[in-house]
């Protein structure tokens, strides 16, 4: 076939597009730490306006759970993106026999192994955001607005199940990490 791309080339832009993904991962991490820290300055802004009492905090809230789900949303998704890009790699690597002679990073579970152990300590950090985020932001919210968010209590509690629903996809992300696939 001469117009076929050559297999150098496709682990190539496979390997960009995996640098990538993980690249969209820690931009996904501080656009979350920006949203839950832009929120809880919001929050304490309206605490010392003169319409504290009326304003509509109920709303402002959910901005924090919200922040959280779509982290773990964007969060799984790169996951399964880079996944399935490495999968891609593994069977690059195994052309022509060639991970019985050359290192191969993702055929080889030595290395796949220690990169996704090493992984972990990253979603640890986001799994701990995604709570410390949440607790802080409806923390603040009801010692600043008690009575306004004992009124709208289904929006709080609309809060409290989005929030358990992003930190059970971040407690669930280790199940979508690439594991190399026996030969």
């Amino acid at each position: 076939m001469p117009n076929s791309v050559d297999a150098n080339y496709r682990f190539i832009a496979a390997y960009q597009e995996v640098n990538a993904r993980i690249v969209q991962r820690q931009q996904a991490l501080a656009l979350y730490v920006t949203l839950t820290v832009s929120l809880l300055a919001a929050l304490v802004a309206l605490g010392t306006s003169t319409k504290a009492a009326t304003a509509p905090v109920e709303w402002l809230v959910l901005g924090f759970p919200v922040s959280s789900l779509t982290l773990a949303l964007l969060n799984y998704t790169s996951e399964r993106a880079i996944s399935n890009l490495r999968t891609f790699l593994s069977t690059l690597e195994r052309l022509n026999n060639a991970h019985e002679t050359l290192p191969s990073y993702n055929t080889d579970p030595r290395w796949a192994t220690g990169a996704n152990k090493a992984r972990r300590f990253r979603d640890l950090a986001t799994l701990l955001l995604a709570i410390a985020g949440n607790v802080i932001g409806f923390g603040a919210a009801w010692q600043i607005y008690p009575q306004r968010l004992a009124e709208f209590k289904v929006f709080l509690v609309i809060g409290v199940a989005l929030a358990l629903t992003s930190v059970f996809i971040l407690l669930a992300t280790r199940r979508w990490s690439y594991e190399p696939s026996p030969a």
